[in-house]
């Protein structure tokens, strides 16, 4: 996910996107403690689109 797709999304969106990548990097997490996990790079993508989701929602409400 690029920085400029997420800075164009609105509030809503920001979260409902935050949600799903908090679920998915449970579910990836659970496939890494049980041997199951095919594409490790996947944990470190999704950890790092959660902080740039948070970044731009934290530079969103300190704005507003």
């Amino acid at each position: 996910m690029k920085i400029d797709d997420v800075r164009r999304m609105s509030a809503d969106e920001l979260s409902d996107e935050l949600l799903s990548l908090k679920k998915e990097q449970f579910n990836l997490r659970f496939q890494a403690a049980t041997g199951q996990l095919e594409k490790t790079h996947r944990a470190q993508e999704v950890r790092r689109d959660i902080a740039r989701i948070k970044t731009v929602m934290r530079a969103k409400s300190a704005n507003a």
